[in-house]
């Protein structure tokens, strides 16, 4: 068996945290410091580092709240992150040992979000197996509707003719590298009305991100006659190009603004990708469906993919102890 030094993070780590992201095979800006920490303020950082002869193997995002530590209540999904060629047995090791760290300082449960399958850049799924062995239980199952835009794509006919709509009246789509039109006359008043609700990120906060990231958060909004009436706000990694926010002036609803940008997206912009992904539909921690959401998605020709949260006793390090014969 090898060894491993499970140490947490301090920010002399963070060249070697940033460097080491861009060489896994189940990571994304997401996990970037700069990131990260852009919210810092919400969160007691508890992420950790995994060495085996003082190199650096694996990595976990998560911060703590009391005795418990979460895989980053910040960022949308998380989990163990590791090379390419990093083998099941090893991801088993490293797991085992994260957790014996944990239950060492006082930490009674992880509770650890996966990191869904289509934002693998190849087949990463050896944490799932490590979970089931240490008896994890799922406690929240979200799903996310997905276009594999390497298959054919099947619109359905209320969507056709929404993307005919927006041709009709010649509405014009426009990337933009600044967001407060979309954020201050789309976005924050629709969350406003139906929600009570502002994004998740102010508009501040996503312009520091896009100055951190300009490859990967993108803007889109849609105009009528130079007024903008809806808009997407796109973020962008090796495989997927996801949406963070989708939004409309409902005043302008039979324009067919978003069927029309989707559209673009999707044939135009990121052809060459391998997965575009609306989001959720759930809320109260997967339990309900927004059934008229789902349906929207679903009618560009998407379907399912399931992202998984579990909780684990640390305690349960053990039961990782003969498990290789």
């Amino acid at each position: 068996m090898k060894t491993y030094l499970v140490k947490q993070y301090e920010a002399k780590y963070y060249n070697d945290w940033n460097a080491f992201i861009v060489k896994t095979k189940n990571a994304t800006f997401l996990f970037h410091r700069d990131f990260m920490e852009y919210h810092g303020d919400r969160f007691m950082d508890f992420s950790l580092l995994v060495f085996h002869e003082e190199k650096l193997v694996a990595l976990l995002p998560a911060n703590k709240v009391d005795a418990t530590v979460y895989s980053h209540q910040g960022l949308t999904y998380g989990g163990l992150i590791y090379k390419e060629k990093t083998k099941l047995i090893s991801v088993i090791e490293i797991f085992k040992n994260v957790l014996f760290y944990l239950n060492s300082n006082g930490i009674d449960h992880l509770y650890l979000k996966t990191i869904p399958s289509i934002y693998h850049s190849k087949p990463a799924e050896e944490i799932q197996y490590a979970l089931f062995l240490v008896d994890a239980l799922l406690v929240r199952r979200d799903c996310l509707v997905v276009i594999d835009l390497s298959q054919e794509i099947n619109y359905s006919k209320i969507r056709k003719r929404g993307v005919q709509k927006g041709i009709d009246n010649n509405l014009q789509i426009k990337e933009e590298h600044s967001f407060e039109a979309f954020w201050n006359e789309i976005l924050i008043p629709n969350l406003n009305s139906k929600h009570n609700e502002n994004p998740v990120h102010s508009l501040d906060e996503i312009n520091r991100l896009k100055r951190f990231f300009p490859m990967n958060i993108r803007q889109f909004n849609v105009y009528h006659n130079d007024k903008i009436v809806a808009g997407i706000t796109v973020f962008e990694t090796t495989t997927v190009a996801h949406c963070q926010y989708i939004s409309m002036n409902p005043e302008f609803s039979k324009l067919g603004s978003l069927d029309f940008l989707i559209h673009f997206l999707i044939t135009k912009k990121f052809v060459s990708k391998r997965y575009f992904d609306f989001g959720i539909s759930n809320v109260s921690q997967g339990k309900k469906l927004n059934e008229g959401l789902s349906y929207w998605k679903e009618s560009f020709g998407a379907s399912t993919i399931v992202h998984d949260f579990y909780e684990v006793k640390t305690a349960h390090y053990s039961k990782l102890d003969n498990v290789i014969i």
